[in-house]
């Protein structure tokens, strides 16, 4: 891996050695994913080095990243003897949610999101070679698909109609659609949002380069610009516990139109 920076971080239990933790906060990268073995090779070894633990408690903060990545970990976590905690600190979305599938239980706070959507890629090349990247990313989804199928239960199409929506869930929805099997109660969370960017419990979200946000979050972003540096000042603390009960609100009032078309359109 030379000089990089690893994305994941495990660590060991003193107080309980059949316990440990995985926190995987920030981007899942794409370097040394697809074409070689180096680091899915350095993930199963430090995963191996916990050694014969009971528990692995995983901790997701994440806008996703590298779609071969998550499914590389969430291979390695699913076949781990050990049972399997995932706990959502804030967002698991794209390939975060892939790897938070992984987990035997799935805990959410009531002020944490997930998103899911259809894979997609940067590229350059002739028409042969974006035929074959599209039927690259068709089987993607397909595997990702089965992911979420194998977690919630939920029938194929169901599943493509919120990728192809590119669906933000609450806690609430996460688990009544299966991919949360609890909502825990909500937890302080540090948030904040200029020029696009979402920082989330000190972690950077760039939500320009999703299509589907929620649009309160950028009607909160407007407010905000309008009013002066002391106004902001003075408000910030109760602007950060804002920022979430408006990024749910707006997920909630998504949920209404989607159940509005679905009942309308049969």
């Amino acid at each position: 891996m030379g000089n990089k920076k690893k994305f994941w971080t495990f660590r060991s239990q003193e107080k309980d050695p059949k316990k440990a933790e995985l926190l995987l906060y920030g981007v899942i990268e794409n370097y040394s994913w697809w074409g070689d073995e180096v680091t899915p090779k350095q993930f199963k070894n430090d995963l191996d080095e916990l050694g014969d633990i009971d528990e692995l408690n995983v901790y997701i903060n994440s806008e996703g990243g590298d779609v071969f990545a998550a499914q590389a970990i969430y291979s390695m976590i699913k076949r781990h003897e050990a049972t399997v905690n995932v706990y959502i600190d804030g967002l698991a979305a794209s390939a975060a949610s892939v790897i938070a599938m992984a987990g035997d239980n799935v805990y959410m706070p009531a002020n944490a999101m997930m998103m899911i959507h259809n894979p997609w890629t940067v590229a350059l090349g002739n028409s042969d070679e974006f035929r074959k990247i599209a039927d690259d990313l068709d089987k993607i989804r397909e595997s990702i698909v089965a992911t979420y199928e194998a977690k919630t239960g939920l029938e194929t199409k169901k599943i493509e109609k919120f990728m192809d929506k590119e669906t933000w869930f609450t806690a609430e929805e996460a688990f009544e659609y299966g991919f949360a099997d609890e909502i825990e109660q909500e937890k302080k969370v540090a948030a904040s949002l200029k020029g696009g960017i979402l920082t989330l419990n000190g972690q950077v979200i760039n939500l320009s380069r999703y299509k589907n946000p929620p649009k309160m979050i950028v009607l909160k972003e407007e407010i905000d610009q309008g009013k002066s540096e002391k106004q902001q000042g003075n408000k910030q603390n109760q602007a950060e516990e804002d920022l979430f009960f408006l990024y749910q609100k707006q997920i909630e009032l998504q949920k209404k139109k989607y159940s509005y078309e679905e009942v309308h359109t049969k």
